[in-house]
Protein backbone atom coordinates (compact mmCIF):
# COMPACT_ATOMS: atom_id res chain seq x y z
CA UNK A 1 0.00 0.00 0.00
CA UNK A 2 1.23 3.28 -1.02
CA UNK A 3 0.20 6.24 2.05
CA UNK A 4 0.62 10.34 2.06
CA UNK A 5 0.44 11.57 5.49
CA UNK A 6 0.12 15.56 5.81
CA UNK A 7 1.46 16.84 8.84
CA UNK A 8 2.39 20.46 8.09
CA UNK A 9 4.12 21.68 11.07
CA UNK A 10 4.65 22.16 13.62
CA UNK A 11 7.98 20.70 15.40
CA UNK A 12 6.66 19.44 18.33
CA UNK A 13 3.31 18.51 16.86
CA UNK A 14 5.35 16.55 14.04
CA UNK A 15 7.23 14.67 16.24
CA UNK A 16 4.23 13.35 18.72
CA UNK A 17 3.16 12.08 14.82
CA UNK A 18 6.10 10.22 13.82
CA UNK A 19 4.96 6.63 15.61
CA UNK A 20 2.47 6.25 12.85
CA UNK A 21 5.15 5.01 10.64
CA UNK A 22 6.32 2.67 12.85
CA UNK A 23 2.60 1.43 12.99
CA UNK A 24 1.82 1.12 9.72
CA UNK A 25 4.59 -0.81 8.34
CA UNK A 26 4.42 -3.03 11.07
CA UNK A 27 0.91 -3.95 10.01
CA UNK A 28 1.35 -3.37 5.73
CA UNK A 29 4.75 -4.99 5.65
CA UNK A 30 5.18 -3.44 1.84
CA UNK A 31 3.99 0.29 2.83
CA UNK A 32 5.32 3.04 1.01
CA UNK A 33 5.02 6.51 3.32
CA UNK A 34 5.37 9.75 1.90
CA UNK A 35 4.98 12.60 4.22
CA UNK A 36 4.15 16.36 3.24
CA UNK A 37 5.26 18.94 5.62
CA UNK A 38 6.77 22.46 6.18
CA UNK A 39 10.46 22.78 4.36
CA UNK A 40 11.95 23.72 8.03
CA UNK A 41 11.01 20.54 9.58
CA UNK A 42 11.93 18.36 6.61
CA UNK A 43 14.75 17.41 8.31
CA UNK A 44 13.07 15.82 11.23
CA UNK A 45 11.54 13.27 8.76
CA UNK A 46 14.64 12.78 6.32
CA UNK A 47 16.21 11.09 9.61
CA UNK A 48 13.07 8.50 10.33
CA UNK A 49 12.98 5.21 9.26
CA UNK A 50 10.21 3.93 6.65
CA UNK A 51 9.40 7.22 4.93
CA UNK A 52 10.00 7.08 1.67
CA UNK A 53 9.90 10.88 0.21
CA UNK A 54 9.55 14.09 2.17
CA UNK A 55 7.41 16.30 0.26
CA UNK A 56 7.74 19.81 0.83
CA UNK A 57 5.36 22.42 0.71
CA UNK A 58 6.27 25.74 2.27
CA UNK A 59 2.44 27.75 2.73
CA UNK A 60 4.38 29.74 5.55
CA UNK A 61 6.95 31.22 3.16
CA UNK A 62 4.12 31.81 0.70
CA UNK A 63 1.91 33.45 3.34
CA UNK A 64 4.88 35.93 4.27
CA UNK A 65 6.68 36.89 0.91
CA UNK A 66 3.60 36.81 -1.46
CA UNK A 67 1.35 34.16 -3.61
CA UNK A 68 1.74 36.53 -6.55
CA UNK A 69 5.14 35.96 -6.17
CA UNK A 70 5.44 32.29 -5.53
CA UNK A 71 2.91 31.82 -8.50
CA UNK A 72 5.12 33.76 -10.55
CA UNK A 73 8.08 31.29 -9.51
CA UNK A 74 5.58 28.61 -10.84
CA UNK A 75 6.08 26.82 -7.24
CA UNK A 76 2.47 26.47 -6.16
CA UNK A 77 2.06 24.58 -9.58
CA UNK A 78 5.07 22.20 -9.35
CA UNK A 79 3.97 21.38 -5.49
CA UNK A 80 0.77 20.22 -6.94
CA UNK A 81 2.30 18.24 -9.70
CA UNK A 82 4.37 16.39 -7.70
CA UNK A 83 1.69 15.69 -5.10
CA UNK A 84 -0.21 14.38 -7.82
CA UNK A 85 2.37 12.34 -9.59
CA UNK A 86 1.17 8.45 -7.44
CA UNK A 87 -2.08 7.29 -6.94
CA UNK A 88 -2.59 6.42 -3.05
CA UNK A 89 -4.12 3.90 -1.57
CA UNK A 90 -4.51 6.16 1.42
CA UNK A 91 -4.25 10.10 2.20
CA UNK A 92 -4.01 10.56 5.69
CA UNK A 93 -4.63 14.10 7.35
CA UNK A 94 -3.21 14.27 10.95
CA UNK A 95 -3.52 17.90 11.71
CA UNK A 96 -7.38 18.43 11.20
CA UNK A 97 -7.15 22.02 9.43
CA UNK A 98 -8.34 23.22 6.78
CA UNK A 99 -5.11 24.13 5.22
CA UNK A 100 -3.51 20.44 5.88
CA UNK A 101 -7.39 19.11 4.87
CA UNK A 102 -7.27 20.85 1.14
CA UNK A 103 -3.80 18.84 0.60
CA UNK A 104 -5.87 16.07 1.16
CA UNK A 105 -8.33 17.29 -1.82
CA UNK A 106 -5.21 18.04 -3.72
CA UNK A 107 -3.67 14.46 -3.84
CA UNK A 108 -5.18 11.71 -5.67
CA UNK A 109 -6.37 8.96 -2.87
CA UNK A 110 -9.14 8.43 -0.54
CA UNK A 111 -8.79 10.64 2.22
CA UNK A 112 -8.90 10.27 5.80
CA UNK A 113 -8.89 12.59 8.84
CA UNK A 114 -10.27 13.77 12.50
CA UNK A 115 -14.21 14.26 12.60
CA UNK A 116 -13.90 16.00 15.87
CA UNK A 117 -11.75 18.23 17.89
CA UNK A 118 -9.92 16.37 21.24
CA UNK A 119 -9.36 18.45 24.11
CA UNK A 120 -6.67 21.32 24.00
CA UNK A 121 -6.17 20.45 19.85
CA UNK A 122 -6.41 22.85 17.13
CA UNK A 123 -9.13 21.63 14.57
CA UNK A 124 -11.16 23.34 11.97
CA UNK A 125 -14.70 21.95 11.18
CA UNK A 126 -14.01 22.43 7.18
CA UNK A 127 -11.39 19.70 7.66
CA UNK A 128 -13.90 17.33 8.76
CA UNK A 129 -15.93 17.99 5.15
CA UNK A 130 -13.19 17.69 3.13
CA UNK A 131 -11.61 14.13 3.58
CA UNK A 132 -13.08 10.98 1.97
CA UNK A 133 -13.49 9.33 5.60
CA UNK A 134 -13.89 11.25 9.01
CA UNK A 135 -12.76 9.25 11.43
CA UNK A 136 -14.40 10.00 15.45
CA UNK A 137 -11.40 9.79 18.25
CA UNK A 138 -10.98 9.91 21.77
CA UNK A 139 -11.92 13.78 22.81
CA UNK A 140 -9.27 13.79 25.83
CA UNK A 141 -6.19 12.09 24.84
CA UNK A 142 -2.21 12.50 24.16
CA UNK A 143 -0.74 14.01 20.81
CA UNK A 144 1.01 10.94 20.26
CA UNK A 145 -2.19 9.04 21.08
CA UNK A 146 -4.31 11.14 18.41
CA UNK A 147 -2.14 10.31 15.64
CA UNK A 148 -1.88 6.86 16.07
CA UNK A 149 -5.75 6.05 17.36
CA UNK A 150 -6.76 7.65 13.79
CA UNK A 151 -4.24 5.37 12.12
CA UNK A 152 -5.56 2.86 14.29
CA UNK A 153 -9.32 2.73 13.23
CA UNK A 154 -8.49 3.33 9.56
CA UNK A 155 -5.80 0.54 8.85
CA UNK A 156 -6.11 -1.73 11.31
CA UNK A 157 -2.58 -1.03 13.12
CA UNK A 158 -1.94 -1.78 16.80
CA UNK A 159 -1.77 0.40 19.74
CA UNK A 160 -0.81 -2.05 22.11
CA UNK A 161 3.36 -1.48 21.98
CA UNK A 162 5.11 1.57 23.11
CA UNK A 163 5.53 4.17 20.41
CA UNK A 164 8.77 3.55 18.44
CA UNK A 165 9.75 7.09 16.56
CA UNK A 166 12.05 5.60 13.80
CA UNK A 167 14.39 9.26 14.26
CA UNK A 168 17.86 7.77 13.52
CA UNK A 169 20.99 10.07 13.58
CA UNK A 170 24.36 10.31 11.97
CA UNK A 171 26.36 9.94 15.44
CA UNK A 172 27.60 6.58 16.13
CA UNK A 173 28.58 7.68 19.86
CA UNK A 174 28.09 9.68 22.47
CA UNK A 175 30.54 12.03 22.09
CA UNK A 176 29.63 14.36 25.15
CA UNK A 177 28.38 11.89 27.67
CA UNK A 178 28.62 14.00 30.56
CA UNK A 179 26.61 17.40 28.78
CA UNK A 180 23.09 18.30 29.43
CA UNK A 181 21.00 20.11 27.00
CA UNK A 182 18.92 23.12 28.40
CA UNK A 183 16.19 23.92 26.04
CA UNK A 184 15.04 27.33 27.15
CA UNK A 185 13.46 28.70 24.44
CA UNK A 186 9.55 28.25 22.96
CA UNK A 187 7.40 30.43 20.32
CA UNK A 188 5.47 30.62 23.89
CA UNK A 189 6.48 33.18 26.62
CA UNK A 190 3.79 31.40 28.47
CA UNK A 191 6.08 28.49 28.80
CA UNK A 192 9.34 29.89 29.74
CA UNK A 193 10.71 29.10 32.74
CA UNK A 194 12.61 31.75 34.35
CA UNK A 195 16.14 32.74 33.34
CA UNK A 196 17.34 32.61 37.43
CA UNK A 197 15.78 29.69 37.63
CA UNK A 198 17.88 28.03 34.78
CA UNK A 199 21.11 29.58 36.33
CA UNK A 200 20.30 28.03 39.55
CA UNK A 201 19.69 24.96 37.99
CA UNK A 202 22.67 25.09 35.75
CA UNK A 203 25.20 25.30 39.03
CA UNK A 204 23.71 22.22 40.43
CA UNK A 205 24.41 20.93 37.31
CA UNK A 206 27.67 22.08 37.00
CA UNK A 207 28.70 20.87 40.87
CA UNK A 208 27.73 17.80 39.82
CA UNK A 209 30.60 17.13 37.18
CA UNK A 210 28.65 17.84 34.15
CA UNK A 211 28.62 20.52 31.39
CA UNK A 212 25.80 22.57 29.89
CA UNK A 213 24.89 23.23 26.70
CA UNK A 214 22.43 26.32 25.18
CA UNK A 215 21.05 25.63 21.71
CA UNK A 216 19.08 28.82 20.26
CA UNK A 217 16.38 28.93 17.40
CA UNK A 218 16.76 33.22 16.85
CA UNK A 219 17.83 36.10 18.04
CA UNK A 220 15.98 36.26 21.84
CA UNK A 221 17.16 32.89 22.50
CA UNK A 222 20.36 33.80 21.31
CA UNK A 223 20.21 36.54 24.08
CA UNK A 224 18.88 34.22 26.53
CA UNK A 225 21.49 31.74 26.09
CA UNK A 226 24.62 34.19 26.35
CA UNK A 227 23.31 35.56 29.71
CA UNK A 228 22.83 31.95 31.11
CA UNK A 229 26.07 31.10 29.78
CA UNK A 230 27.87 34.30 31.16
CA UNK A 231 26.10 33.69 34.41
CA UNK A 232 27.73 29.86 34.17
CA UNK A 233 31.04 30.11 32.77
CA UNK A 234 33.44 28.23 31.05
CA UNK A 235 31.36 24.76 31.63
CA UNK A 236 28.45 26.53 29.43
CA UNK A 237 28.06 26.16 26.07
CA UNK A 238 25.98 28.29 23.62
CA UNK A 239 25.51 26.33 20.46
CA UNK A 240 25.70 27.83 16.57
CA UNK A 241 22.58 28.49 15.15
CA UNK A 242 21.81 24.91 13.47
CA UNK A 243 19.35 23.15 11.27
CA UNK A 244 17.00 20.18 13.11
CA UNK A 245 18.99 18.00 11.42
CA UNK A 246 22.13 18.94 12.89
CA UNK A 247 20.43 20.04 16.10
CA UNK A 248 19.03 16.31 16.22
CA UNK A 249 22.24 14.38 15.91
CA UNK A 250 24.20 16.74 18.38
CA UNK A 251 21.73 16.34 20.65
CA UNK A 252 22.21 12.63 20.41
CA UNK A 253 25.71 13.03 21.46
CA UNK A 254 24.63 14.29 25.09
CA UNK A 255 23.93 13.26 28.28
CA UNK A 256 19.83 13.98 28.17
CA UNK A 257 17.79 17.09 27.99
CA UNK A 258 16.04 19.39 30.40
CA UNK A 259 13.45 21.57 28.91
CA UNK A 260 10.37 23.26 28.46
CA UNK A 261 7.41 22.51 26.19
CA UNK A 262 8.65 23.04 22.81
CA UNK A 263 9.92 21.35 19.96
CA UNK A 264 13.36 20.38 20.84
CA UNK A 265 12.23 18.74 24.05
CA UNK A 266 10.03 16.57 21.94
CA UNK A 267 12.86 15.53 19.79
CA UNK A 268 14.80 14.27 23.46
CA UNK A 269 11.78 12.06 23.89
CA UNK A 270 11.68 10.66 20.35
CA UNK A 271 15.92 9.89 20.89
CA UNK A 272 14.77 8.33 23.94
CA UNK A 273 17.00 10.61 25.90
CA UNK A 274 17.04 10.99 29.76
CA UNK A 275 14.69 14.12 29.66
CA UNK A 276 12.84 16.17 32.07
CA UNK A 277 10.01 18.71 30.82
CA UNK A 278 9.22 21.60 32.57
CA UNK A 279 5.38 22.95 32.33
CA UNK A 280 3.64 26.14 33.51
CA UNK A 281 0.59 24.48 32.75
CA UNK A 282 -1.29 21.71 33.82
CA UNK A 283 -1.06 20.42 29.77
CA UNK A 284 1.83 17.88 30.60
CA UNK A 285 -1.11 14.91 29.98
CA UNK A 286 -1.22 16.06 26.73
CA UNK A 287 1.89 16.30 25.51
CA UNK A 288 4.54 15.38 27.99
CA UNK A 289 6.33 12.15 28.09
CA UNK A 290 4.55 9.59 29.63
CA UNK A 291 5.29 5.77 31.32
CA UNK A 292 2.36 4.32 29.26
CA UNK A 293 4.24 5.33 26.43
CA UNK A 294 7.56 3.18 27.07
CA UNK A 295 9.34 6.61 28.59
CA UNK A 296 10.73 5.42 32.13
CA UNK A 297 13.87 7.73 32.20
CA UNK A 298 11.77 10.53 30.65
CA UNK A 299 9.16 12.96 33.36
CA UNK A 300 7.03 16.19 32.78
CA UNK A 301 7.23 18.30 35.75
CA UNK A 302 3.98 20.68 36.50
CA UNK A 303 4.54 23.21 39.68
CA UNK A 304 2.34 25.98 40.91
CA UNK A 305 2.23 28.20 39.26
CA UNK A 306 5.73 26.76 38.00
CA UNK A 307 8.11 24.11 38.93
CA UNK A 308 11.05 25.26 41.09
CA UNK A 309 14.44 24.78 41.18
CA UNK A 310 14.25 21.87 43.62
CA UNK A 311 11.67 20.35 41.79
CA UNK A 312 13.24 20.37 38.23
CA UNK A 313 16.93 19.15 39.85
CA UNK A 314 15.10 16.32 41.85
CA UNK A 315 13.21 15.23 38.91
CA UNK A 316 16.68 15.35 36.68
CA UNK A 317 18.57 13.37 39.44
CA UNK A 318 16.10 10.55 39.38
CA UNK A 319 15.60 10.17 35.86
CA UNK A 320 19.31 9.65 35.81
CA UNK A 321 19.28 6.79 38.09
CA UNK A 322 16.20 4.82 35.70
Amino acid sequence: MRFLIVKLSSLGDVVHALPVIADLHAAHHDAVVDWVVEPAFAPVLRRVHGIAEVIELPLRRWTKTGWLGAARRGEPGAFVRRLRRERYDAVVDLQGLTKSALVTVLACGPSYGLANRTDGASHEWPARWLVTHAIRVEARSHALDRSRELVSRAFGTSTGEPPSFGLGTTQATKADPDRVVFVHGSSRADKLWPEADWIGLGGRIIASGMTIALPRADAAEHERALRIAAALGEACEVWPAMDLGALIDRMATTAGAIGVDSGPSHLAVALDLPHVQIYNHPTAWRTGPQQRHGHRHQVSIEGAPIPDVDAVWAAWREVRRR
